[in-house]
């Protein structure tokens, strides 16, 4: 003959932290559930605290736009940009703030498109205010080289160094 085991329906542990509540208009079984609660964390970037990648490129790309606001305001009045200063040095600034800046303008527009808001505004402001200079530096990029376009009949090109700063 086989032996019969009864085993409980509801498991002690449950039964007593569950009181039953007879006549109420609640149900006695949403009671024992436990609320989770949804924790979202914000993604960190590898490499580093995003609070010092934003103060940097905000920093950087401030600095960058006003070296591109000093060249375009010498390319249109002059027609050159920069002269090259000590080694070089000041004209490759020029450049590497042209680069600054389309990588802070690319850098919002992908942030745009795949978040639906641009960059965040950093610490103390300055990668927010940094993106909005970079967007009047292209426009006034445009500007400049529109009217190098219409007054010189072409962009500005590499001239020659003795053309410009003899």
């Amino acid at each position: 003959m086989a032996s019969l085991t009864l085993r409980p329906i509801i498991s002690a542990t449950s039964a007593s932290t569950t009181p039953a509540i007879f006549g109420s208009s609640r149900c006695c079984h949403h009671a024992a559930k436990p609320r989770r609660r949804l924790i979202t964390r914000r993604a960190e970037p590898s490499g580093g605290d995003s609070s010092t990648l934003e103060l940097a490129a905000g920093a950087a790309g401030l600095a960058s736009s006003a070296t591109v606001a000093w060249s375009l305001y010498t390319l249109n009045t002059t027609g050159c940009g920069l002269p090259p200063g000590p080694g070089g040095a000041l004209g490759a600034a020029e450049g590497v703030s042209y680069l600054v800046v389309a990588g802070l303008v690319g850098w919002s527009v992908t942030t745009k498109v795949r978040t639906g808001s641009g960059l965040r505004a950093g610490p103390y402001g300055l990668l927010g205010a940094a993106e909005g200079v970079a967007y009047l530096t292209v426009a006034a990029i445009a500007v400049v080289f529109g009217l190098q376009f219409f007054q010189q009949g072409s962009i500005p090109g590499p001239l020659p160094s003795e053309q410009c700063f003899g």
